[in-house]
């Protein structure tokens, strides 16, 4: 049996001509960090509400452990929510912030579950503090605290990382993994950051207009898009027209080998780092357009055919707007469409 099981949610709002979430089948593991990925606008806070019951979809059932959640207030659904400010009281300490999720518990029990749940997520010390003397980080962790005191099935976080600056953004991420993990909460993530997406969840959905495009693990649907928009959208793609034969495609690039045999025409998805290129002598060849040196990699521009290919190399290979260059595939493509189609 599924943890959460979604079947046929529809939620449109009035003057809006289409549904902001439109999904007819999507199933959430036990055990599993999942999380929902998409750019701005594209239901997933909305999906994330219609779980939570902040919202109420206009058809369709969402199953929590079992149980069909319509008609039962967000109270009685045993889900916990962490709001992107992280909504703590303020005038509240962090324990008695955690002691408001325990109010159902006999009042001598209240203390030792707060103080062990603080004690989980490193902030016991800070029981007296208020919010505003606690960073953005604390304040997150005492979020998480509360959320975990009241024991829900299911914990929804909503961009909780995006209030962070970048240098915290990746440590709290990772610690707060470490926490969801070693307190056994099944937890859904939604973000837009596809490296945060990838580094935090073990399984993932990719949203878009409503709808969803791929479900997997992050490595699989990484490596294997099965649209453009999820090509494009998880990290960087470039997208070329192809005529396949077998297990490999006749494309701009010369012939190259595709990840599953096909026939006819295709559009294939090649990843940046998939691409090589060596210098070349040929005053016809590929020509290097922009380069964005990043440290530990480089990013090139090269401009084949009035074409921009993305290619990714390592920091030892330097080379220079204006040089020409060869692009050699390392990888094989990913077929993503078969027919006409064009990128």
């Amino acid at each position: 049996m599924h943890l959460l099981d979604l079947r046929n949610i529809i939620k449109t709002y009035p003057g809006t001509p289409h549904p902001a979430v439109d999904i007819s089948d999507l199933q959430v593991e036990s055990g599993k960090l999942f999380g929902l990925l998409g750019s701005s606008g594209c239901g997933k806070t909305t999906l994330l509400r219609l779980i939570a019951g902040f919202e109420q979809p206009d058809r369709g059932i969402i199953i929590l452990n079992g149980r069909n959640l319509s008609g039962i207030t967000p109270q009685k659904r045993h889900i916990g929510f962490i709001f992107q400010d992280y909504a703590l009281f303020p005038h509240l300490s962090v324990l008695d912030n955690v002691l408001f999720a325990l109010k159902k518990l006999p009042k001598a029990k209240r203390i030792n579950k707060a103080a062990g749940t603080l004690e989980l997520v490193g902030m016991d010390h800070l029981r007296h503090r208020m919010p505003d003397e606690l960073s953005g980080g604390q304040q997150q962790r005492v979020a998480i605290a509360r959320a975990l005191a009241a024991e829900p099935d299911l914990l929804l976080m909503d961009e909780p990382f995006s209030n962070l600056d970048a240098g915290l953004r990746e440590t709290t991420r990772r610690e707060v993994r470490r926490i969801l993990k070693k307190a056994g909460m099944d937890a859904i993530l939604v973000t837009h950051d596809q490296d945060e997406a990838l580094s935090f969840c073990d399984k993932l959905a990719v949203m878009h207009a409503g709808r969803i495009q791929q479900v997997g693990d992050p490595e699989s649907v990484y490596q294997n898009p099965e649209t453009s928009f999820v090509a494009c959208f998880l990290g960087r793609s470039n997208l070329l027209t192809g005529t396949a034969r077998g297990s490999t495609a006749h494309t701009e690039l010369g012939v190259i080998p595709i990840n599953t045999s096909a026939s006819g025409e295709v559009l294939l998805s090649i990843r940046p780092e998939h691409l090589g290129i060596s210098r070349s002598e040929r005053t016809d060849s590929p020509v290097i357009s922009t380069r964005e040196f990043k440290g530990h990699d480089i990013t090139y521009r090269v401009r084949f055919n009035e074409k921009i290919f993305l290619v990714h190399t390592d920091y030892s290979h330097m080379y220079q707007p204006g040089e020409h260059v060869e692009i050699h595939v390392r990888e094989p493509a990913v077929v993503i469409e078969k027919g006409l189609i064009k990128p």
